[in-house]
């Protein structure tokens, strides 16, 4: 039987969960990022279960490595800055997006555009808050002159364009094949190599969790279905773990250990090996496997598999907005007080992005059904099909 929509969700429902759910994950996670779940525990007396302050207290505007960024207090981080800016771009294009759309709209919007930055409390332009990483698509692209499908080759692999792949996903809701292929294009402009597989990845994994019927599980699969190399390998032994759990506590060490194989950042967060995000068939970034793991292990309960990829720490904010985007488009409800705080703090309205994403996601889908249709006509003509009644 197909589950009731008031059960499964409306696709705004759908978007409206993910991104606002992604947002708050971000928001949650920034203040612990790069740190251990037992560097955590010390810090806060017990595991993080809220929004909480900055690492370093009233000091975060001079203490290193974090500083000028105000992490904390529910502030969003670059994570959400730059999926705000690509939904910024659906809405510009209405259509499909590719590499060639990251060059002709989202590098201008991140550099002629003066934004509130929560981090910074103040206003400036996004290039001014994005990571090394990210300002790669401005040198890249806007001075170099590169072409936008081959632009992400020669930068670090990381999560940096997997981070803000959710709303690729949305658009393609109910089809992660068709959200593979988009956002393998969309993050050639940014990422290389098992970071551009993750951002494919990942927006296929969200497009799955928009699926009637959807579970962590389907999600994996569909997941699995579609990754290639490290990337599937790391998803595979992550899951096969996070299977065994239904605890993010008991699960923190045992996901680690887990996708260890596959991370080339190494054991110390902050003092990466030598062999860190270069690019490689064997390994894969760390943050979607563990995202994914935590979903399976709070059984797609947002605030279950959120508070999971905070604890866990290292690379958390984008852990845990890439697992707060799964469970929201799975249909699990957001929590009011932790939504309504991180807009007050960070001074935005996280329900605007999304009402415009659903918008611009049902004239690609009216426009998808018309192109089909126009292809089954001319294929029947061509192949000498009788027209059925």
């Amino acid at each position: 039987m197909t589950p009731k929509r008031e059960e499964m969700g409306t696709l705004d429902e759908r978007i409206t969960a993910a991104l606002v759910g992604a947002a708050v994950g971000d928001a949650l996670g920034g203040p612990v990022e790069g740190y251990t779940p037992e560097q955590i525990t010390e810090r806060h007396g017990g595991r993080v279960h809220g929004v909480v302050g900055p690492w370093n207290g009233d000091a975060w505007r001079t203490a290193r490595p974090i500083a000028p960024y105000h992490k904390g207090d529910g502030h969003v981080t670059d994570d959400t800055l730059m999926t705000h800016a690509l939904i910024r771009v659906y809405t510009t294009v209405r259509d499909h997006l590719d590499a060639y759309a990251v060059a002709g709209h989202l590098v201008p919007d991140l550099m002629t555009a003066p934004r509130w930055i929560p981090e910074l409390e103040s206003e400036a332009l996004p290039l001014q808050r994005i990571f090394l990483a990210e300002k790669w698509l401005v040198a890249r692209l806007h001075y170099g002159h590169v072409d936008p499908r081959e632009a992400g080759t020669g930068n670090i692999v990381n999560c940096g364009a997997a981070m803000y792949m959710a709303p690729v996903g949305l658009v393609n809701a109910a089809n992660p094949a068709g959200a593979y292929t988009e956002a393998l294009d969309v993050a050639g402009a940014h990422q290389s190599s098992y970071g551009r597989e993750a951002a494919g990845v990942l927006a296929a994994g969200v497009a799955a969790a928009c699926a009637p019927g959807a579970t962590p599980d389907s999600v994996v699969t569909a997941c699995l279905d579609l990754a290639k190399d490290g990337t599937r390998d790391a998803i595979e032994a992550v899951c096969e773990v996070a299977a065994r759990h239904s605890d993010f506590e008991s699960a923190l060490r045992p996901l680690r250990e887990a996708v260890a194989p596959y991370d080339t950042v190494g054991p110390d967060y902050r003092a990466p090996s030598l062999g860190a995000r270069r690019p490689s068939r064997l390994h894969s970034i760390e943050e979607l496997p563990v995202a994914l793991g935590m979903l399976v292990v709070s059984g797609g309960d947002f605030r279950h598999a959120v508070l999971g990829a905070v604890n866990y720490g290292r690379d958390c904010d984008s852990i845990a907005t890439m697992a707060g985007a799964l469970a929201g488009a799975l249909g699990s409800e957001v929590p009011h007080d932790w939504a309504k705080t991180v807009a007050e703090s960070s001074r935005l309205d996280l329900h605007a992005p999304a009402a415009a994403l659903a918008e611009v996601t049902r004239e690609i889908f009216d426009r998808d059904v018309r192109g089909r249709r126009a292809h089954e006509a001319a294929y029947t003509a061509l192949a000498g099909i009788p027209c059925s009644d």
